[in-house]
């Protein structure tokens, strides 16, 4: 595997000062962020007093805790530009979701606030092995989702190529990273698997490509698929994490030297872990809901932010702030099948124990006389064969038994075709539920 070299010479002094100092730096930040939302965002200040909270009630880090969440709908309630802590003419920038579930959540960037994300971003490409000069290959969405230019800025002001290819045209990405020659690609780790499909169409071995490093996110992925995507591109795959209402990609990378989850940028964010069901705050170590605050965002602070992402708090290695563990899911995209708690991480770690399965799966949960059903669909692999009837339900039945001892359901597994599974160019669309009033 053709690993880049950490440069560790190029750290901010922040990425490796005390944890004293972080928490000095991170208690005055946090006092700045309480008081600017409470001055500035009408939401905020009615929130803070029906908690019977103030900014001033905040003496320590601990004290946060008693400061009310925010979740996605007060942003979809105070749409679309009602929780902006500056003017609108001070905003430089707006970014949106699809909408597809609801009100769309908007958000903002002043100047400044595009300036720290830049500079976050390129932090995490540098964390990644990145150096000035270096060609990025960028196929992550661009519009209204943050991916792309977020992607765009930090490479940029890393002082890297940027080939700004967005997502789709998969056979167009292919040729671009043939001739281009890109050191590092970024884009989301199911896209990441669909080009490698589209370099085996073509005859060529993905192996043989320049490409050094991927960073990739937007979606939960495990460490099987990580597995998939080195073993098939002979590079490094390196996790990155964000989420358009604390900023966009950019809250927390892996680094290169260890690979061992992902470091959260605590000048910027402040991190907790809290029960999901009680809102309990745990200690580190302990899985549970992350919950973010920003501590320098101008345009639209976000306090005490319920990001849904389970996952638990560890202490740095390659740098002094704390590592978060590799999400395992989200809490609404669990599944509650006949009283089991199901993430499509766990599916999708079983699916690839198999050689013969390929990474595109489908989960679809439907009703059957009142209870709850799930079909796994599963493609075979187009590099391993042959798949006649026998090895096809032979597979089917392997998954099903793996399922079944792993998790304690029963689940129906469906073999479809290669290539029946319709590919996202983006985030992947894992889960189909049919159920009523679901």
């Amino acid at each position: 595997m053709r690993r880049k070299g950490p440069a560790t010479h190029q750290l901010d002094p922040i990425e490796t000062a005390s944890r004293d100092e972080i928490a000095a730096l991170q208690l005055a930040r946090l006092k700045w962020s309480l008081r600017h939302a409470y001055d500035n965002v009408r939401h905020y200040r009615r929130a803070f007093e029906h908690a019977a909270v103030h900014p001033d009630d905040l003496k320590t880090l601990d004290d946060l805790a008693k400061f009310p969440f925010t979740t996605k709908e007060d942003l979809r309630a105070n749409y679309p530009f009602r929780l902006f802590a500056v003017p609108r003419d001070e905003v430089v920038r707006v970014h949106a979701s699809s909408g597809t579930t609801g009100q769309p959540t908007v958000v903002g960037y002043t100047r400044r606030d595009i300036d720290t994300w830049a500079d976050l971003m390129a932090r995490c490409i540098r964390a990644a092995g990145g150096r000035k000069g270096d060609i990025v290959h960028v196929a992550y969405g661009y519009g209204l989702f943050t991916g792309g230019l977020g992607a765009h800025y930090g490479a940029e002001r890393l002082g890297c190529v940027v080939v700004p290819v967005s997502g789709g045209q998969t056979a167009r990405q292919v040729q671009l990273i043939c001739d281009f020659r890109p050191d590092i690609i970024m884009v989301t780790p199911s896209y990441m698997l669909v080009i490698a499909d589209e370099f085996e169409r073509q005859g060529l071995n993905p192996r043989e490509t320049s490409l050094c490093v991927g960073l990739h996110g937007a979606e939960p992925w495990t460490n099987a698929m990580r597995r998939e995507i080195e073993q098939r591109f002979d590079m490094d795959a390196l996790d990155l994490y964000g989420l358009s209402e604390i900023i966009g990609p950019g809250v927390a990378s892996e680094c290169i030297e260890t690979k061992d989850g992902l470091h959260l940028w605590e000048d910027h964010f402040y991190p907790e872990i809290i029960d999901p069901a009680t809102g309990t705050p745990l200690a580190d170590g302990e899985i549970g809901e992350l919950v973010l605050t920003s501590l320098t965002k101008e345009a639209l602070p976000m306090i005490r932010y319920r990001t849904r992402d389970l996952t638990r708090l560890l202490p740095g290695t390659a740098r002094s702030m704390r590592r978060m563990e590799k999400v395992t899911g989200r809490t609404d995209d669990m599944l509650i099948i006949r009283g089991v708690n199901v993430f499509p991480s766990q599916i999708e770690e079983l699916i690839l124990k198999d050689k013969h399965l390929s990474p595109h799966y489908l989960l679809e949960v439907y009703r059957l006389d009142h209870l709850d059903q799930l079909d796994v669909i599963v493609e075979p692999r187009g590099d391993v064969g042959p798949y006649d009837e026998a090895t096809q339900r032979a597979c089917a039945s392997n998954l099903a038994h793996a399922v079944k001892s792993y998790l304690g359901i029963s689940v129906n597994v469906r073999m479809v075709n290669l290539g029946e599974i319709e590919r996202s160019m983006g985030k992947a669309k894992r889960i189909i539920d049919m159920r009523p009033n679901v």
